[in-house]
């Protein structure tokens, strides 16, 4: 009796599936290749691979997220369809806070188009006071070694060339001076009154969306309008089709912004 030659063939377990009778499939020829006089062939059914589309498609399909009884709590004392005076916002956002470190107080705005880049100077600090570093001799050598101790690098032009050995280090940091977060300056003078309040607001690359903080659940209800209404005016209130403000842990609150 001749070889036996096992052979995966796909596809048999589709046409069952599309009523074709067994003895159809029985008397149906495989052509292999280098196949000897006398071999026979033993058809194994390989698994269906599964293509990229059908993965995705899958991922599309899971359930819906199921969010946690606190934050199912929070959300009942929020309006769905209601825009909140800011005043009123601020303090909804505080009552429904769960989070037991002190949170961090975030606007999301929806604007009219992309490219949207400014940096202004809060009035009041964000959240912990950030180390400032004026670029000097003495920052090339802790970055020589590989240092880094500060929170913000400001530069003159002067010093850039200095730094830009060091552009991968401090790069992915977000740490290397340019001019649109407002850390390449002109002068020591300018880069003295440099302050940490300083943030860089912008639009996501692709779609018309701002994510940033102006606060901390603790901070005075005032100390939070004000720096919520210089992110308003840096933008302009006009660019702003909605306004939600929220806390790390805590439902989203509307805001009326004009």
């Amino acid at each position: 009796m001749g070889k036996t030659k096992t052979a995966f063939v796909s596809g048999l377990g589709d046409e069952t599936k599309k009523g074709k009778k067994e003895s159809q499939r029985k008397n149906e020829k495989v052509h292999i290749a280098n196949l000897k006089g006398g071999q026979r062939i033993k058809a194994v059914e390989s698994e269906t691979i599964i293509t990229e589309e059908e993965n995705q498609e899958k991922k599309k399909r899971r359930s819906p997220r199921v969010r946690g009884k606190k934050w199912t709590e929070a959300k009942t004392q929020v309006s769905k369809t209601k825009e909140y005076k800011l005043k009123d916002a601020i303090k909804l956002c505080k009552k429904t806070s769960y989070s037991k470190f002190d949170g961090t107080m975030e606007i999301h705005l929806v604007v009219q188009k992309t490219g949207i880049n400014v940096n202004i100077t809060l009035p009041y600090c964000a959240g912990k006071e950030k180390k400032i570093e004026l670029a000097s001799e003495e920052t090339i050598k802790k970055l020589s070694s590989g240092k880094i101790d500060f929170d913000i690098l400001v530069a003159t032009a002067e010093m850039m060339p200095k730094l830009v050995p060091f552009a991968k280090l401090l790069g992915p940091k977000g740490l290397m001076p340019n001019p649109k977060n407002g850390t390449l300056v002109k002068d020591l003078k300018t880069a003295e009154k440099f302050s940490g309040n300083s943030i860089t607001i912008k639009t996501e690359k692709e779609a018309p969306l701002i994510h940033t903080t102006f606060g901390k659940v603790s901070q005075k209800e005032e100390e939070l309008i004000k720096n919520f209404e210089a992110i308003v005016k840096a933008i302009n209130a006009k660019q702003i089709v909605k306004a939600y403000i929220k806390a790390t842990m805590g439902p989203a609150v509307k805001v009326k912004t004009k």
